[in-house]
């Protein structure tokens, strides 16, 4: 029977992007350039946020494309309202793709391509939506819409993929690995909403949350974590670039308590498949922690 340590480092595997999935990240990335670079004056366009800092998890959707328009288009929409820009994109898209495909988003408008993942959450390699950010240069940053907040906020993609390398490099080349089955547990479709939006905000609390160093157990280090997190939900979390506000803005009140609850049945569940492998039930442990995760998890 698979052991507890074999089915954890097969899930982290299976939640690693491939290069076939990179290839058709590119390959969106550039068939949303091309056509917008008929509508609008592009510097340049690159695949970032969690993608772009092997935070990614499975299936493969809303990958952040962030589009540096030229200065000459500043005049056209800097000193608007986020909104105006956003509207601008999306009336663009929409005469490339269908109106049910588009939906516009706080910073970006998300493109989705009719991908379906089927019931082991596989989508054949292929990109199910992207997330269209435009964006400024703003001396060694970067400016984006906030619709929500009304205003052009600053932010830094570069930062955050350092503090998430040197994370990962201070947990033993393990802290990714946690944040992707982390993030897939928050996707888990028995949820209904997610729990902890954005998906992102799990990434931040990592960085201060996966602590220690590596103990060497991925279903002890889970139990901790989401523990932690479920204590840690309601505490307010700063932009790791100190740029941005705050990213645990996503939430209210009740999604934050909404979000503790799920996180501490999270960390109860881990503790039963703990208990269970104490008891020599390996079977049991593995079913529980499926369960807890969703298909990409393996029992054998």
């Amino acid at each position: 029977m698979l052991s507890i340590d074999d089915a954890f480092r097969k899930f982290k595997s299976r939640l690693e992007l491939n290069d076939k999935e990179q290839q058709n990240a590119s390959a969106r990335q550039q068939e949303v350039r091309d056509f917008l670079d008929t509508k609008f004056k592009i510097d340049r366009s690159f695949l970032t946020g969690s993608y772009a800092r092997w935070t990614k998890t499975k299936p493969l959707k809303d990958v952040d494309i962030f589009f540096v328009l030229k200065d000459d288009e500043k005049k056209n929409y800097r000193d608007k309202t986020p909104s105006a820009i956003l509207d601008a994109f999306h009336s663009a898209l929409l005469e490339k793709y269908e109106k049910k495909a588009l939906k516009k988003q706080t910073r970006s408008i998300n493109v989705d391509f009719g991908v379906v993942a089927d019931v082991e959450d596989n989508t054949d390699y292929r990109v199910i939506s992207v997330d269209v950010v435009p964006a400024f240069v703003a001396g060694d940053d970067y400016e984006i819409p906030d619709s929500d907040i009304g205003k052009w906020i600053k932010t830094n993609p570069k930062i955050h993929a350092e503090k998430a390398t040197a994370a990962h490099q201070a947990y033993s080349n393990e802290w990714k690995g946690l944040v992707r089955m982390v993030k897939y547990w928050n996707n888990n479709p028995k949820h209904g909403e997610k729990p902890v939006k954005p998906s992102f905000l799990l990434e931040v609390m990592a960085l201060e949350c996966l602590h220690g160093g590596w103990g060497g157990n991925f279903d002890r280090e889970l139990q901790a974590l989401y523990a932690t997190l479920a204590d840690r939900i309601e505490d307010t979390w700063p932009d790791p670039a100190g740029l941005g506000p705050p990213v645990s803005n996503g939430m209210d009140a009740s999604q934050k308590a909404r979000a503790k609850e799920l996180l501490t049945q999270a960390s109860d569940e881990a503790t039963r498949a703990i208990d269970h492998v104490r008891r020599g039930r390996n079977g049991e442990a593995l079913q529980t922690w499926r369960n807890l995760f969703g298909p990409k998890f393996p029992l054998s």
